[in-house]
């Protein structure tokens, strides 16, 4: 089950809609260790930002086709949002709707992997923690 979760939260990190909340909380029910939740779905969540941050990276080659999914306005707005909140904005990597564009934009900004990488598994990492201390009061 723990491959499931990493898939699950590799997933809901990519620009693919998903979520491995529900996962999360059903296996801490059936009683696996909390520890090894917390750092399976933090490693699959931080790996999935990776596709995004890929995805940035190279997205630009593609800017002038006429099936480029942003247009130059946007892509713009998006490039001075990233320019002026910076690499920190990516300890909210994991919320939703705005997460998944930052990790895009730090591709394209070129932001060094290192920095992304730690980054993005802080707040990835304490954001699950979160969640499993709150299932863990509840139960």
């Amino acid at each position: 089950m723990y491959v499931t979760l990493f898939v699950a939260a590799l997933l809901s990190a990519t620009l693919l809609p998903g979520s491995s909340e529900v996962l999360l909380a059903t296996l801490q029910t059936q009683g696996y260790a909390v520890g090894s939740l917390w750092l399976v779905a933090t490693l699959g969540n931080t790996l999935g930002s990776c596709v995004n941050y890929a995805l940035g990276r190279y997205a630009l080659h593609w800017q002038h086709h006429r099936w480029f999914p942003v247009s130059p306005t946007q892509l713009e707005k998006g490039q001075a949002w990233f320019g002026r909140y910076g690499k920190w904005s990516l300890l909210l990597a994991w919320l939703p709707v705005v997460g998944d564009p930052i990790t895009l934009f730090a591709g394209i900004m070129r932001l060094h992997l290192g920095v992304f990488l730690i980054l993005t598994a802080i707040g990835k990492a304490a954001r699950y923690a979160v969640i499993l201390g709150l299932l863990l009061s509840i139960s």
